[in-house]
């Protein structure tokens, strides 16, 4: 089995190295610092975007106690305790780089914004391995995924090329939905996964329409200004699904599960127009 976890760690090493061969390098546009709303209340330049992350500080303090705190989540694996507290503190520090970067947005700010959610999406790989593959390989994969991630984010600074940052950042968001979906989970409430992975997209939608939205809503409020609170929704679905869960004991995965409701769904169906059928179908008799 470790075997094949090393075959598997070089073959995605190989596949990286190829894609970093022959592709072009991605440079950091200088016009991704100039957002829409550029308003200032109370002093606070770009006042909506610096502070729409409060909620991000938010959420990750109380998930950091919960955690930690007569162990509110009844975290059982050291693995999930290390990985959730990494989740958190990343999600906590999104909001303080975010902020700091949106008072002044340039690339050396960028840097303090990108980095604790690269700490956040390392730390949700791992912990999806120890749910979904193995505990011991999803225990020792935090740091070397920790490290992937602040890598990718030195490798950008230094030579103006986001592909291993992209890579960090996008290949949760495909990777995540599809394990939740094919793979049988540890505990049960896995659509919250999901709904965390829809909230991400909606985020990354609400940041690519920034301008769009902020004149849709009459310069109320701009799409980045919703693509953090939309982001900050999925440490709220992740926290109510730790709030809620228990050990699932049937193992069985979500396909599985949305197979059978379906078949139930038709059977129901079924019975019901045969119940209908059978009830017209019979004769009635007219009183002499």
């Amino acid at each position: 089995m470790r075997n094949r976890s090393v075959y598997a760690s070089l073959v995605a090493l190989f596949c990286f190295l190829v894609l970093m061969i022959v592709t072009p390098a991605i440079h950091q546009s200088q016009d991704y610092h100039n957002f829409a709303d550029h308003r200032k209340f109370f002093g606070i330049p770009n006042a909506l975007n610096v502070i729409s992350n409060f909620p991000f500080l938010v959420i990750g303090l109380v998930g950091l106690v919960l955690c930690h705190h007569g162990n509110y989540f009844s975290l059982s694996l050291q693995g999930e305790i290390w990985g959730w507290t990494c989740f958190y503190v990343g999600v906590a520090a999104v909001a303080v780089g975010s902020s700091y970067y949106h008072l002044k947005p340039d690339d050396a700010r960028l840097v303090w914004d990108r980095l604790p959610m690269t700490v956040a999406f390392t730390s949700i790989i791992a912990i999806f391995i120890i749910e979904r593959i193995d505990e011991w390989k999803g225990t020792v994969s935090i740091i070397p995924l920790l490290l992937a991630g602040i890598i990718s984010i030195v490798y950008w600074r230094f030579f103006d090329d986001l592909r291993p940052y992209a890579l960090v950042q996008f290949v949760p968001c495909i990777a995540i939905p599809l394990m939740a979906i094919l793979l049988p989970p540890m505990y049960t409430h896995s659509t919250y996964w999901l709904w965390a992975a829809g909230s991400y997209l909606l985020a990354k939608v609400l940041e690519a329409t920034d301008e769009v939205v902020y004149e849709w809503t009459h310069h109320i409020v701009s799409g980045h200004t919703l693509k953090h609170l939309a982001a900050a929704m999925v440490p709220v679905f992740l926290t109510f699904m730790l709030a809620k869960r228990s050990i699932e004991p049937e193992r069985q995965n979500l396909l599985k599960t949305w197979r059978v409701s379906w078949v139930k769904f038709r059977q129901g169906n079924s019975n019901v127009e045969n119940y209908s059928y059978s009830y017209t179908d019979v004769p009635v008799v007219e009183p002499h």
